[in-house]
């Protein structure tokens, strides 16, 4: 039995920001062996600044997407480098790409470059906007911002009164990696069972949209559309008492419940005459002042087991702390070859046969260049090319 579900797969990753390397890590975790391609002076997002600075040299962002792949810093302008990717391309199942559309097809290393080399690859790529619409053909900036405000995801949160706003963190980009990752599983197992090779694609555009499949739903198939509450509730879309309420200490979450259940234990039991739909606004308003007068605890003392679901609203860092604290597998450490011990969030797929394993703490711009193309070229090749400045 493998030591774990992927061993045994190989993935020659392209990918840059979050939508790739999110996904491939997940591939990593699982097993596979992830050779990511960067440029010589390594992907983009190394040097983005969280809250202003870097964690040895690199960003935060990078190290949370990019442990157990191996670095290979390369110059795609160079034949020779294209001719080398190609001949690992052999030995690859799965290829990954999130450049602007045919942006690599024109370095000669498109799908079908790789798949006259390889006839049952799988080639994976994702963009902003997809391969061949509109947006995509003006060629608009695919940004997981810009993707929730023309998809209609920033103008459905926060009051009725307030400037769109969008979710408090890349959630597109999240959702469109995962959606790459299990695109990527699909295609590995219709080869598998059918002996196909085939391109995957997905957009943030897409996910965007199929993220919001409940709401799009409802405002086709009842035709009417839906519009955020004046005070708050918490999706544009539910009634009351659906949102986030303050408390004397801090704020409450409440989710669905009926009216003339909640309303007695907030102290307010004429809301149960109201309509949790058309009357939102008043209900929050009412059940509000009444949230305000106790402490979080004391309400969730008093919700909890009256069967109304509700959640003390914390921070990340309370989150994080109390993770650690508990000794979670999602806090996983590993050693940084600069700033020393770091901390990241952990696979959160568990496999109870084949589990997924730390094998690399995410690498340096070109760690790997040698181990990898060295399977391909001999040291002489390989220092001629770093010579060349093809390499790193």
């Amino acid at each position: 039995m493998p030591e774990q579900a992927l061993q045994g797969i190989r993935v020659l990753d392209f990918t840059q920001m979050m939508l790739g390397p999110y996904g491939t890590q997940l591939l990593a975790d699982l097993g596979a062996d992830v050779i990511k391609v960067e440029r010589l002076d390594g992907e983009w997002e190394r040097g983005l600044h969280l809250q202003g600075e870097l964690v040895g040299g690199d960003s935060a962002a990078f190290l949370a997407m990019n442990r157990n792949k191996r670095s290979v810093a390369v110059d795609l302008r160079s034949e020779a480098v294209r001719d080398a990717l190609l001949e690992i391309g052999k030995s690859c199942d799965v290829v990954v790409e999130n450049f602007r559309p045919g942006v690599l097809a024109r370095r000669g290393l498109g799908f079908e470059d790789f798949r006259r080399v390889k006839p049952d690859i799988i080639y994976c790529s994702g963009s902003g906007w997809g391969q061949d619409t509109r947006y995509a053909r003006e060629n608009r900036p695919g940004q997981d911002l810009l993707i929730q405000s023309m998809s209609g995801l920033a103008a459905n949160g926060g009051r009725a009164g307030d400037p769109p706003t969008p979710a408090g963190t890349a959630i597109v980009d999240a959702a469109t990696a995962l959606n790459l990752a299990n695109g990527i599983l699909a295609a590995l197992v219709a080869r598998l069972r059918h002996g196909v090779g085939q391109r995957v694609e997905v957009d943030l555009y897409s996910t965007a949209i199929s993220l919001q499949c409940q709401e799009i739903s409802s405002m086709v198939n009842q035709g009417a559309e839906f519009a955020r509450s004046a005070e708050g509730v918490g999706q544009a879309w539910l009634d009351a008492p659906f949102g986030i309420y303050r408390t004397a200490d801090g704020w409450l979450a409440v989710a669905m419940a009926p009216l003339d259940v909640v309303g007695p234990l907030f102290g307010a039991p004429q809301v149960a005459e109201l309509d949790a739909w058309t009357d939102r606004d008043e209900v929050k308003r009412t059940l509000e002042a009444r949230a305000a007068q106790r402490p979080t605890q004391d309400w969730l003392d008093a919700l909890l087991p009256a069967g109304v679901w509700c959640a003390r609203v914390r921070s990340t860092k309370e989150a994080v702390d109390e993770l650690r604290a508990d000794g979670s597998d999602l806090i996983v450490r590993t050693r940084h070859a600069k700033a020393g011990d770091i901390e990241l969030i952990g696979c959160p797929i568990r496999l109870s046969e084949t589990p997924w394993q730390l094998r690399y703490a995410p690498p340096a711009v070109g760690e790997h260049t040698s181990d990898v193309l060295g399977e391909v070229l001999s040291a002489e090749q390989i220092e001629q090319l770093r010579a060349d400045g093809a390499v790193a």
